[in-house]
């Protein structure tokens, strides 16, 4: 890792809660909402908009207990799992389904949703279709070759991570091992979506400051196609945020599928 004061996130774990206030909340201070919020759902809504990613089974294996890039992906598929590293951001995503006292609000969401979707009323079923649509969470283990173990998942039409392979990763050669790990959850013609954060080391989180790979545009492409996958879209959003909460460039998305 880069430092020896950085926390690991499959190690340490986070805060979850104090992660989603910093970096995905509606607060006044928040700088976040461009990078973290408006581009991930922009990318998500026209790509799944084109109508070429859908099927039965999407499975998400994501850092921390994001769920606002899933809004859009649950009107393609008819189930979502959701794998998870740390048990406290599976007991923060519970909360939330199960609409429990406490539960982070995610309301501030459905501006997005009505500019990009135009639909006010499919809006205000938004947050109980992806509830329902949400088949269950599970722990994952990356240091198995088979995350999940001993249980096997079926194969899914589409696995969407995001930005977990810049935290579990110390190196390149961990990031590719992570990588192919992670891509056999999919079928063989399935699609894949990386959400990954370019050049940087470290977020805060609290007063933790959590190790974070760092990478660039050239090296993520070269993984995705030296291990077979065709890209079909990537974006690159350089950051609009100015804070030392996190020294990273820009934040990327890549769609891919086997050839």
């Amino acid at each position: 890792m880069d430092s020896s004061d950085h926390k690991f996130y499959p190690v340490h774990g986070i805060d979850s809660r104090e992660h989603l206030e910093t970096y995905l909340s509606n607060k006044p201070d928040m700088a976040f909402g461009e990078d973290t919020i408006k581009f991930p759902m922009e990318f998500l809504h026209h790509l799944f908009s084109e109508g070429h990613i859908k099927g039965d089974l999407l499975i998400d294996i994501s850092f921390g207990s994001y769920i606002h890039h899933l809004y859009t992906a649950s009107g393609y598929f008819n189930q979502i799992l959701v794998l998870k590293v740390s048990e406290q951001c599976i007991m923060e995503l519970s909360k939330w389904i199960n609409t429990r006292t406490g539960a982070f609000d995610w309301s501030h969401i459905m501006p997005y949703i009505k500019c990009l979707e135009g639909n006010s009323d499919q809006c205000q079923d938004k947050d109980m279709t992806l509830k329902t649509a949400i088949t269950n969470i599970m722990k994952c283990d990356i240091d198995n070759e088979n995350l999940t173990d001993p249980e096997v998942l079926p194969p899914a039409d589409c696995v969407i991570s995001t930005a977990l392979l810049d935290f579990i990763s110390k190196d390149q050669d961990d990031y590719i091992n992570n990588f192919r790990k992670f891509v056999k959850l999919l079928k063989p013609e399935g699609h894949l979506i990386l959400f990954g954060i370019l050049n940087t080391t470290y977020m805060m989180v609290g007063q933790d400051k959590i190790h974070m790979f760092r990478y660039d545009e050239k090296f993520a492409r070269k993984v995705l196609t030296d291990e077979g996958f065709v890209i079909d879209h990537c974006a690159v959003h350089k950051k609009t945020a100015d804070s030392d909460l996190m020294d990273y460039e820009a934040f990327m998305f890549i769609a891919a599928h086997r050839e």
